[in-house]
C-alpha cells in the first residue's frame, strides 16, 4: 500500500532536502485550531492555500508547507516537490521511511510552536494524505520511525485520496496502553474516489481497514462514485463538517 522506493545515497545516508516556501492562512475569526495541510506529488503549498482559504472555517489557521525538490525514482529520477520518494505503484513496495520521518518531523515542527490552547490537526491530499496517516501513527506511538519523539498533540488527521504507509508494521507500534488509547481516540478521516487512477480506490480502502483493525475505533471513510484523482465541493464539504464537529469549533 506505499508507493515508495529506496532512495539511499553514499554510504548508505541520504542528503538532506530543503522544504520549499510556507504558505499561511490566517484565521478570519477567532483562532481555535490549527491545521498543516499536505499536498501532492510535484504540487505547492500556494495551491493548496488557495483553496482553502475559500472554506467556511473562520477559526482555523492554515499552514501549507510546500514539499522539497527530489530525484523520483517512479519518474527514472526525474526531480519533483515530493515529501518522500515513490517508486514501484505496488503495495509490497518498501517504504522510504528515512523520507517519511523526515517530512513528519517537518510538519511536527510546524505545529510545536502553536499555542498550548489550541487543537492541532493535520491533513492532505495524495502524497500528502500518506505523510498525514504517517504523521498520525507516529503520534499514537509517540515517536518517528527513527525514535525520536513526536512533539505535537494531534486533534483530527484528514487524507484525500491517498494511502497509509508502513500499515504491515502498524500493529507493533499499537502495542503499549498509552499508544492504543490515542489509536482509540484520534479522530480520522479518509475519502477517496471510486474512480481514482492515480491512487487506486483500493488503497484507500485497504488503509481505512489497517486503521480500524488496529484499534483506531474514531476513523472514518467516506467514498465517491466516480471521482477521480482530485477533490470536489461534495468532498470539501464533508471535510469542513467533520472538522467543525471533531475540533468543536464554534463561531
Amino acid at each position: 500500500m506505499s508507493f515508495t522506493g529506496p532512495s539511499v545515497g553514499s554510504g548508505g545516508r541520504r542528503a538532506a532536502f530543503e522544504f520549499g516556501k510556507t504558505h499561511v492562512v490566517r484565521p478570519k475569526g477567532s483562532h481555535q485550531a490549527t491545521i498543516v495541510w499536505l499536498h501532492g506529488l510535484g504540487d505547492n503549498g500556494s495551491s493548496w492555500s488557495q483553496l482553502l482559504e475559500t472554506l467556511p472555517l473562520p477559526n482555523i489557521k492554515w499552514i501549507c508547507p510546500t514539499a522539497p525538490t527530489r530525484p523520483i525514482s517512479l519518474f527514472g529520477g526525474f526531480p519533483s516537490t515530493a515529501w518522500f520518494d515513490v517508486g514501484d505503484l505496488s503495495e509490497d513496495a518498501p517504504d522510504d521511511v528515512e523520507g517519511l520521518d523526515a517530512a513528519a518531523a517537518h510538519v511536527g515542527n510546524l505545529l510545536s510552536t502553536e499555542p498550548a490552547d489550541i487543537k492541532l490537526g493535520i491533513g492532505g491530499f495524495s502524497m500528502g494524505a500518506a505523510t498525514s496517516l504517517y504523521s498520525a501513527t507516529c503520534f499514537v506511538h509517540g515517536k518517528y520511525g527513527n525514535g525520536n519523539p513526536y512533539p505535537a498533540n494531534l486533534s483530527a488527521v484528514v487524507g484525500l485520496s491517498g494511502w497509509l504507509p508502513c500499515s504491515k508494521t502498524l500493529k507493533s507500534k499499537i502495542g503499549q496502553e498509552e499508544a492504543a488509547r490515542r489509536a482509540a481516540s484520534l479522530p480520522i478521516l479518509l475519502c477517496h474516489g471510486k474512480g481514482d487512477e492515480v491512487v487506486p480506490y483500493k488503497f484507500g480502502e485497504k488503509s481505512s481497514l489497517a486503521l480500524s483493525s488496529n484499534g483506531f475505533q474514531n476513523s472514518t471513510f467516506k467514498s465517491y462514485g466516480g471521482l477521480g484523482h482530485y477533490t470536489i465541493p461534495e468532498e470539501m464539504e464533508e471535510v469542513c463538517g467533520w472538522l467543525t464537529s471533531k475540533l468543536g469549533l464554534t463561531g
